[in-house]
């Protein structure tokens, strides 16, 4: 009886699920005619119109190429921004193992502009990595700042990034003794959870410090730079990926906490103005500069993306006539080829200097106006590997910033989803769901490995090129290949100007 009771409900359970699954096969075949008629008779797309149904698969596999290429059907060296073998050596300097190769380089070292480092008869004897000697920025600040590590973080705001990804950059900053620059988006607590020192960055929109107008309120700054952990603060009047734009934070991304520290409504588009309201010539960039270290005493200066070095000899000759104290105690120079959370193709491919022209441009100009010691250069855009960031030691900047080099030692596996609030490995994510995927303790470790291995190897091409330490990088100890396949020395490609003859003054 038993047996026969069992037979029948499985009979039953059978039949249900045969009719379930011819009710699903109906509606299947359903939506495919409809869709077949409205394809046929649409006018807008002349793919489905021509081919209803199997044409919606296109729009499928366009959307799956993104992310399959890099897996199946890129080499090491095609891809942008980033190829996989300069991935590769970022996930491997994070996870701190072996990050040697065999058998030889799949660089093509042949290519135009590919730079080279000229190897000393008898390379210098230092230890692999020797700590570098610091720099101090800001003489004329009530509390100048610093500081030796040559590789830090780059802007980065909370909203474009996660929390927990704010959390792991800061302990892993600390860690490291390198610097943490916010972003435009505020300071969060989570930047000064790890114990790092902090660049604060003033946006345009002045978020994190504005009045209900969008204008500076002194006590709000004043309130942050009372953090000890708060070094620096630096004036964002560009970005590289956007040059002329303001940021841009999508409304998905503005949760009731971001909103919160940057003063604006929960769940609306962030966007802002393309400069700053009280900033629209070198004079009035001056005397934000002046107001900003006088109210807080820190040292100040200011992020740009250059579209050429004219207004940056305006801004020299504008120190000159007011004194030495006045310059800016630091410029950022972000490169055309800076990264960003979103921003419009055209200003991310068509509008401003690449770094590798902008960078030594910046530089002569200081040089040639006198103020190269008296103004520390810092510059970012793309540099992730150790021989990016000896380069710009070798063209002369202080210091180097990295954005996405820290972001893929996070786990970033640019999947391009930084924009839509589906970052799959957290990192760029205000959802909850994505963001349990980042672990801060375990990706910590990884950013402090990445800076650490970074300005190691850095080193370790220091000492072939027979100098003690990176930053006696000069143009002489770089070469770049030419359009005919042959290098010459950086020098020669951007010779050191002569120094003019200016009066400095001091008042």
């Amino acid at each position: 009886m038993e047996s026969s009771g069992f037979a029948h409900w499985l009979v039953v359970v059978v039949e249900l699920c045969t009719a379930f699954a011819l009710l699903l096969l109906a509606l299947a075949v359903m939506v495919v005619l409809v869709t077949w008629v409205v394809d046929r008779n649409q006018t807008g797309n002349a793919v489905l119109r021509n081919f209803p149904v199997i044409g919606h698969f296109r729009y499928w596999f366009l959307h799956l190429g993104e992310f399959f290429r890099q897996y199946l059907y890129s080499s090491d060296r095609e891809e942008m921004p980033f190829n996989r073998a300069q991935r590769t050596w970022v996930y491997r300097a994070a996870k701190d193992v072996d990050n040697t190769n065999a058998f030889g380089s799949s660089r093509d070292l042949r290519g135009e502009g590919v730079p080279f480092f000229v190897n000393a008869p008898f390379p210098d004897l230092g230890v692999d990595h020797v700590k570098p000697v610091p720099v101090t920025i800001g003489p004329y600040a009530r509390e100048p700042y610093s500081h030796a590590p040559f590789f830090n973080i780059s802007a980065m705001s909370f909203g474009a990034l996660s929390a927990p990804a704010v959390r792991a950059l800061s302990r892993g900053a600390a860690k490291a003794g390198i610097w943490m620059d916010t972003g435009e988006g505020g300071l969060a607590p989570y930047h000064l959870e790890g114990g790092c020192d902090i660049i604060f960055e003033i946006g345009t929109a002045k978020y994190g410090v504005r009045t209900p107008d969008g204008k500076l309120d002194d006590g709000k700054l004043l309130a942050i730079c009372a953090h000890k952990q708060v070094k620096m603060v630096s004036i964002k009047l560009g970005q590289g990926a956007k040059p002329g734009m303001g940021g841009l934070l999508p409304g998905a991304k503005v949760t009731a906490e971001i909103a919160a520290i940057r003063g604006i409504p929960v769940g609306e588009d962030s966007q802002s103005p393309n400069r700053h309201l009280d900033i629209g010539n070198v004079s009035q960039l001056m005397d934000s500069i002046t107001h900003i270290r006088e109210l807080t005493g820190k040292p100040v200066g200011f992020k740009a993306v250059l579209g050429g070095v004219e207004w940056i000899g305006e801004l020299c000759d504008e120190i000159h006539r007011r004194g030495i104290e006045s310059a800016p105690d630091f410029i950022i120079v972000d490169g055309s080829e800076g990264g960003t959370g979103a921003a419009p193709q055209t200003l991310m491919e068509g509008v401003g200097l690449p770094l590798h022209e902008a960078l030594p441009a910046l530089l002569d100009m200081l040089i040639v106006k006198g103020l190269r010691e008296r103004i520390k250069v810092v510059c970012s855009g793309k540099c992730i590997t150790a021989y990016d960031v000896a380069w710009a030691l070798s063209i002369g900047a202080d210091f180097v910033n990295s954005a996405r080099g820290f972001m893929l030692a996070l786990g970033c596996i640019q999947s391009l989803q930084c924009n839509r609030n589906t970052c799959p490995t957290g990192i760029t994510t205000q959802n909850p769901k994505l963001q349990r995927g980042l672990v801060v303790m375990d990706k910590s470790e990884r950013v402090y490995h990445y800076a650490m291995n970074v300005m190691k190897e850095v080193g370790i091409i220091a000492h072939s090129c027979g100098v003690s330490e990176p930053r006696e990088l000069n143009r002489g100890h770089c070469r770049v290949v030419g359009d005919d396949g042959l290098s010459i020395p950086l020098e020669k490609l951007f010779p050191y100007p002569s120094v003019a003859k200016v009066t400095v003054t001091a008042n």
